[in-house]
């Protein structure tokens, strides 16, 4: 697999037996989540780290043999309790992403949908390999916000990264995959070196290190989907509708930015 044909990178959320209502569509259950990475280990891929695959891009170095990335948004508790254990047994790196204001602990500002890691946790899966980036601090839609508040979601996720796990954290993705080109611009300045975005699309060296496309595992995702996804067939076909809908929602979220703004202007 080259950067030209693509990187499946794969976005898990949160791995439970019995997830609530919130985040039940976008879990995976444990013994599910250790049947894929048994089967990434059968299919002779490579995992690596988000910042391991853009570094590799930016330099132009070659990539490893049939690469593909694991990666968890918002930090829940099975990434440690049941995921943490599988990764281990077969030695693969994996990156995740954490809403630092919904992580337990001493920066909880609560609103987090299930069960989250706390800091200790954080930093035993950092120990084991998992690469920590970035979610924002409160996981809004950060197109929609302004300047300042735009700025304070992601230095204060990237200071309490910092400052909890002593390391500055490379790489961030989106919460829900929305950014816009003033989003982007902010990521970077606020010292991320990449970012990911959703699109149901393998990741590419020419989409640019700030708009990296993933593709979402979800409780419905079987082995046999699952096996198309990390080998890179049919994922136009199996996520029509996810795109269907994701553009009918982006209109209206562009209209409502729109009202927004002329709103400010008679202010």
């Amino acid at each position: 697999m080259t950067a030209e044909t693509g990187v499946p990178i794969l976005m898990y959320h949160a791995v439970a037996t019995d997830p609530n209502d919130a985040t039940r569509a976008l879990s995976v259950a444990p013994e599910a989540f250790a049947a894929q990475m048994e089967l990434v280990g059968d299919l002779g891929l490579t995992p690596v780290t988000t910042a391991d695959l853009a570094a590799r891009w930016r330099a132009g170095r070659p990539l490893p043999s049939r690469p593909v990335l694991v990666t968890f948004d918002d930090g829940y508790a099975g990434v440690h309790r049941h995921a943490l254990p599988v990764l281990a047994k077969h030695g693969f790196p994996a990156t995740l992403f954490v809403s630092t204001g919904w992580l337990r602990g001493p920066h909880d500002t609560g609103g987090a949908l299930d069960t989250m890691l706390d800091w200790d946790q954080v930093r035993e899966l950092a120990a084991a390999g998992v690469e920590v980036g970035g979610h924002s601090h409160s996981h809004p839609q950060l197109d929609q916000l302004d300047d300042d508040a735009l700025r304070f979601e992601l230095t204060r996720c990237r200071d309490l990264v910092a400052g909890e796990l002593g390391a500055l954290p490379l790489s961030f993705a989106y919460p829900y995959g929305y950014s816009s080109r003033r989003v982007r611009r902010e990521v970077r300045a606020a010292g991320f070196a990449q970012a990911l975005a959703v699109g149901n699309e393998l990741a590419r060296r020419r989409q640019g290190p700030y708009a990296l496309r993933r593709v979402t595992v979800r409780r419905g995702t079987g082995i046999e989907e699952f096996a198309r996804l990390v080998e890179g067939r049919a994922i136009a076909r199996t996520f029509a509708t996810d795109r269907a809908l994701t553009k009918g929602y982006a209109m209206v979220r562009r209209a409502r930015q729109v009202r927004r703004k002329a709103i400010r202007s008679r202010v």
